[in-house]
């Protein structure tokens, strides 16, 4: 028997190996052995598509889920003398199959996944049975093994356009740390909130998420942007939380792209991280006079409105959520990585970590979710506009 779920093929097929991953609960998870057989029962932070086989050679049933990623020792929810063994592993791009090795022919009777509506969690529970030699080869006989084919058969989206893909671009990686204060570093605090950014993004079933790096890996400037193109992305949003020699700067600051810095503080911003990548053998000036070009320009014109607009919805998103932000919220300057002509771009600054206030914050996982869930209502108000927008033929 096959028990599949409605599967939705939204993402494009560069992200999907960079959505947020749903985590399995070992402490809300148990396979534990009943009178007549072993009840699963698997909770994970949000719900996905999945899928039932039944499988020979050796006896087993795998239980499929489109990106669950098995954190914790999935043995440590092994409590069944029924099921001898536990594994877990990566089968194809986007799914992770979770075996159990079976001490002798079963066949499941139920399989079924309940979403908690408000939080968006979800619990998989999968009942087997004690089953003859025959019974088992029919289950064998009716399952697919074959990813392929599961996704022909998946249904399509409600809706006759993708969800939007906003690209989350950490700051720094690698040979570039970033700011570093006390032995913490901009690049990793960063990836921290992308992760947890994109989590909350996802988990509102309005949006796909692609980040610009998974790791902390160098990625140059214009290979972000390359990126945030490949993916054809909707939205860009460069996070960061830099220093200043001076050390005043404190609380959240939106900027868009110009020529013209709004201070010299923002100019310093910039020149700051172009150097960086010139640093590591980048050379930048030569990608300036790659998109210089009358096309360009006239791109921009049209996309510049638009990030105004992000960044306008960010200020009002992130001080309903967080309250104070800088005194200067929205400023601009000449980040090289807000140069996609074509997508509506713009860079965070949650903080600065040469104030040790806007530290705390940042290492404050509290305060990170309420950072989060200002980007989220920002987010939906862009959304809303760029449809506006488009209805209005602009």
């Amino acid at each position: 028997m096959i028990l599949a779920a409605v599967l939705c093929l939204c993402a494009p097929a560069f992200g999907q190996e960079l959505r947020a991953l749903a985590r399995l609960l070992p402490e809300a998870s148990g396979v534990e052995d009943t009178r007549d057989g072993v009840a699963v029962t698997l909770a994970i932070t949000q719900a996905v598509p999945y899928r039932v086989v039944t499988l020979d050679a050796p006896k087993r049933v795998a239980i499929d889920f489109r990106e669950v990623a098995f954190e914790a020792t999935a043995k440590d929810i092994l409590r069944s003398e029924k099921v001898t063994d536990l594994r877990t592993g990566r089968i194809a791009p986007g799914w992770s199959r979770l075996v159990l090795d079976l001490a002798a022919p079963m066949k499941v009777d139920l399989a079924g996944m309940v979403t908690d509506p408000a939080e968006g969690d979800a619990v998989i529970q999968v009942t087997l049975s004690e089953a003859t030699v025959e019974e088992f080869a029919a289950a064998v006989a009716l399952s697919s093994d074959d990813l392929v084919a599961l996704a022909a058969s998946e249904t399509p989206p409600a809706s006759d356009k993708p969800r939007p893909v906003i690209v989350l671009d950490p700051g720094h990686g690698g040979v570039d740390p970033g700011a570093e204060r006390d032995g913490i570093k901009e690049a990793d605090l960063m990836l921290i909130f992308a992760r947890e950014l994109r989590e909350i993004l996802v988990r509102s079933g309005r949006y796909d998420v692609v980040l610009t790096r998974e790791e902390d890996v160098f990625v140059s400037l214009p290979a972000r942007v390359s990126i945030a193109r490949a993916v054809e992305g909707d939205l860009f949003l460069s996070l960061h939380a830099d220093a200043l020699a001076e050390g005043r700067a404190t609380g959240t600051t939106i900027y868009t792209l110009s020529d013209r810095a709004s201070d010299k503080a923002s100019a310093a911003l910039a020149e700051r991280q172009d150097r960086q990548d010139i640093l590591a053998g980048v050379d930048l000036r030569a990608q300036d006079d790659e998109i210089a070009t009358v096309l360009m320009d006239l791109a921009r014109a049209r996309t510049h409105p638009r990030s105004d607009a992000v960044a306008d919805f960010l200020v009002e998103g992130l001080r309903d959520s967080l309250g104070k932000l800088h005194k200067r919220p929205r400023l601009t300057a000449g980040f090289s990585v807000l140069k996609a002509p074509d997508i509506p771009s713009v860079l965070i600054e949650l903080g600065f970590m040469s104030s040790k206030a806007d530290l705390d914050n940042l290492m404050n996982p509290d305060w990170r979710v309420k950072a989060a869930q200002g980007v989220l209502k920002a987010v939906d108000a862009w959304h809303l506009d760029e449809l506006a927008r488009r209805e209005a033929g602009q």
